[in-house]
């Protein structure tokens, strides 16, 4: 997909949206930790106070989409009901109880005397969050910008955009309360205001995408602003041959059915020969009974025939609904090189009473989060403590995993000195310099 030429008059009134949501988090960014959090409760309480609105909105969402038939996986993501809101305003208290990573110093070191160097943490300026249906990352991100000190320019999809108004409305008046502006929290809502978006280099710092594989890829394909996310969500589970079956039945069904469309949720099941021989028929009941559609290599249907053939597309596939792919490997070792050729570097977890193999596998397993013992749907800012997450990132520079309030803050140097030049410090009689670390 190609991004078309924009109009200047399609493109400026974004381009003013954006300076003067600039504006704005610069202010933002000078308040205190204590002003910020008051901002973040005013918003809480805004949201609590307009719960019948919000969720009457989100409703009206849903009607439309299923009118329009919209996919089962974005379907769970566009659902906001009064549990799941209420268990969104927590999570708002929760980044208002985080420490403020704004100021934080780094580096405090004495260059020579008199010449002090700080390496301070700062906001990155201006979010640009796209999103598709996850109303609820709405007032996630918002707290998580608010608190770190940054301005975010939200585009939800057009499934969410009663949802998405209801909420930022709510938000906008809390801030209005706590006597910030407003217009650190924007939303836009059409397509074209996508496109415009993406191409607001110099006013927007960070593009953070959230959806489909497909869709991340066209916005990473498409801007030169820096973007933070995963593309896919292919995470394993690998049962090795000295498992508890019990155990890892739990933590399968965990992985795949408490929210299947979330990029959390396991897409491959991966199970030691010995383990297959006899756990496997098991394994595969369970899940059956969970309503949970099963493919299987040629090794796992010699054990269950009723298995669907797996292909190797599905190795490859992110089903974001209730269907699992299932292989049969020989030793840890194909395990490890299954998830690192097909997985997405995700979430990847093993099942195993062997702790030398779980942390072979931990170490040489190559993702952003790598599990003993415990369902991949644990990879989550909130369930991390925190309090809220922008996204998961798997690149390999940081932030890494679930992005929280550390992944949206730089640093800057500053020096302080008292008529230091450089000169003093080269040539043959230059003066060294102390390096001593003050803090």
């Amino acid at each position: 997909m190609v991004i078309s030429p924009l109009t200047q008059a399609a493109d400026q009134p974004l381009r003013l949206v954006a300076e003067t949501t600039r504006q704005a988090a610069q202010t933002l960014a000078s308040l205190s930790a204590e002003a910020k959090n008051r901002a973040i409760e005013a918003v809480a309480v805004a949201l609590e106070a307009n719960a019948t609105a919000i969720v009457a909105a989100n409703q009206a969402d849903c009607d439309a989409a299923v009118a329009d038939h919209l996919a089962k996986p974005l379907y769970g993501r566009l659902k906001l009901d009064r549990v799941k809101l209420e268990g969104a305003i927590a999570g708002l208290r929760d980044v208002a109880r985080l420490p403020d990573p704004v100021g934080t110093v780094q580096i405090h070191r004495e260059l020579d005397a008199g010449l002090v160097l700080t390496r301070r943490a700062v906001p990155l300026g201006v979010l640009g969050v796209i999103f598709e249906s996850r109303p609820d990352a709405v007032m996630q991100i918002s707290a998580l910008a608010i608190k770190s000190g940054n301005g975010v320019i939200l585009k939800g999809g057009r499934e969410a955009v009663r949802s998405c108004t209801a909420l930022v409305q709510a938000i906008k008046q809390g801030l209005a309360a706590a006597g910030v502006d407003p217009a650190v929290v924007q939303l836009l809502t059409t397509r074209e205001e996508t496109r415009a978006l993406l191409d607001l280099e110099g006013y927007v710092d960070l593009i953070i995408p959230r959806g489909s594989n497909a869709f991340v890829r066209f916005v990473q394909e498409n801007t030169r602003i820096p973007v933070l996310g995963h593309a896919d969500g292919i995470c394993h589970l690998y049962i090795d041959r000295e498992a508890d079956l019990e155990q890892a039945i739990a933590i399968a069904l965990d992985a795949k059915t408490t929210y299947p469309s979330a990029c959390n949720a396991i897409e491959t099941l991966l199970i030691h020969q010995d383990m297959a021989a006899t756990g496997l028929p098991s394994l595969v009941e369970a899940l059956h009974q969970a309503r949970v559609e099963l493919r299987g290599d040629e090794a796992a249907r010699q054990i269950v025939p009723a298995l669907v053939p797996a292909t190797e597309e599905d190795w490859t596939t992110e089903y974001s609904d209730l269907i699992l792919a299932i292989k049969v490997v020989a030793s840890v070792e194909e395990a490890i090189a299954h998830i690192n050729t097909y997985g997405s570097r995700h979430t990847e977890a093993i099942v195993t009473r062997n702790v030398s193999t779980a942390a072979h596998f931990m170490e040489r397993v190559d993702a952003a989060g790598v599990f003993h013992n415990c369902s991949t749907r644990f990879a989550d800012g909130f369930r991390y403590g925190f309090g809220a997450e922008v996204g998961i990132s798997t690149q390999k520079m940081p932030p890494r995993g679930p992005v929280g309030l550390e992944g949206l803050v730089t640093y800057k140097y500053q020096l302080v000195g008292d008529g230091h030049v450089s000169s003093t410090y080269s040539g043959s009689d230059a003066k060294p310099f102390t390096h001593r670390d003050l803090s």
